[in-house]
């Protein structure tokens, strides 16, 4: 039987590629990672006074007397150490504003960050440290979700309308047929680089929210949210996704000013200051943030390890903490860029399970602060009840209804 359904998958695969476009695009070739070269990053406690959440601000953001006496005491910070400064970028959610600087050749690792910690000027530095999707084991022909979920029944409650979900990661191909139209913003923050739709943000763009009903392809957790396709990772040769602590930060900092509802993380790598300073505003303001487990890392890896964040693991993995959401992992079918689909395995895609969850309980019960949140998630063994937990959140039966006590809230 399993043979036959991976016979039947796979025939659709290649159906619905083919009715995506009539002259498929080629794949993309991976972008080129950003330079290898020792960066640190130096945070000056002073706000952006001028500072509008419609605007677009790159490093050459207006010109006031606040950003030059910023861009001065950089200048300053620079030529006592030695440093170069390649961009800064004001970060309103912390007030502060960030610098990127590279360090002299042959400096001793850790002495520059360490003096500008000490330093009156500085509010505070860090290393710059890399991040990495969670994925693995591409095309697998299954698609667990829409029975193990009872996404149909789930549906008649909520469907995550006009929910904004901030898809930080690799490029999303806005135009792919399952998710044309479900784009609210499309940014960029990865230097050097134009926007390119890339295999793993475009994977878990389509997981959360891949249009239902359109006929081709397949269909998103949350079909009615809409996506913020934040371009903060890039796609490297052989086909591994990278993000660096800068890129991400100016992705949060964005998400943050711009309303985001939900945030997914689908990636993993060293704690980090000022990532952790921006999730910590972020949970203060009562915003869903979703981040992958790093099977491989003890703790499940930053952001996952963050009190705040709902970390979230395959549900063919063993659960780290009980704290630890499962969700589908494995063999999971998505969108690909070409207009076409792929099977992925991963934490990654778990993640993104969850986010579209978040973005249906989110339409439910928007008031929600996150540790009612977390309690009112109907657990069973191997993973999430999310139809008991629509029914605990709303008081109506809208699946094979199980007895549930009402959320504590």
């Amino acid at each position: 039987m399993r043979a036959v359904m991976r016979l039947l998958l796979s025939a659709l695969l290649l159906l619905t590629a083919c009715a995506g476009r009539a002259q498929e695009a080629p794949a993309p070739a991976p972008a080129q990672a950003p330079a290898e070269v020792r960066q640190i990053l130096v945070m000056l406690h002073l706000p952006a006074p001028h500072f509008r959440p419609d605007a677009a601000y790159g490093a050459n953001y207006r010109d006031d007397a606040g950003r030059l006496a910023r861009r001065r005491i950089a200048e300053a910070l620079a030529r006592e150490h030695g440093l170069t400064i390649l961009e800064g970028w004001p970060m309103p959610a912390l007030n502060v504003d960030c610098y990127r600087m590279a360090e002299p050749a042959g400096a001793e690792p850790g002495k520059i960050v360490e003096a500008l910690s000490r330093d009156a000027r500085v509010d505070w530095a860090q290393a710059i440290n890399t991040f990495s999707a969670q994925a693995s084991d591409p095309l697998y022909p299954v698609q667990p979700a829409a029975l193990q979920w009872q996404l149909g029944e789930v549906r008649k409650a909520a469907t995550g309308r006009k929910v904004l979900v901030a898809v930080i990661d690799s490029g999303v191909e806005t135009d792919h047929p399952d998710l044309a139209g479900q784009i609210a913003f499309q940014e960029n923050f990865v230097d050097g680089q134009a926007y390119a739709a890339e295999t793993h943000g475009t994977g878990v763009a389509g997981v959360i929210a891949a249009l239902a009903g359109n006929g081709v392809g397949i269909e998103g957790v949350a079909p009615d949210a809409r996506l913020m396709a934040l371009r903060a990772c890039w796609q490297v040769a052989g086909g591994a996704t990278r993000c660096n602590s800068f890129t991400l930060a100016k992705a949060l900092n964005f998400a943050l000013m711009h309303g985001a509802q939900v945030i997914n993380l689908s990636l993993s790598g060293p704690a980090d200051r000022l990532l952790r300073e921006l999730i910590d505003v972020a949970c203060a303001r009562g915003v869903r943030v979703v981040g992958a487990v790093d099977a491989a890392s003890a703790d499940g890896g930053f952001p996952a390890s963050h009190p705040g964040v709902f970390a979230v693991a395959a549900d063919s993995s063993r659960q780290l903490t009980a704290q630890v959401l499962m969700a589908p992992g494995r063999d999971i079918p998505t969108s690909a860029p070409g207009a076409r689909w792929g099977m992925v395995s991963g934490s990654s895609y778990s993640a993104a399970h969850i986010s579209g969850m978040m973005a249906v309980l989110s339409e439910l019960r928007p008031g929600l602060t996150l540790p009612q949140v977390r309690s009112s998630i109907v657990l069973q063994p191997g993973g999430i009840n999310l139809c008991a937990t629509v029914t605990r959140l709303t008081g109506k039966c809208t699946c094979v209804c199980v007895e549930v006590s009402p959320p504590r809230i």
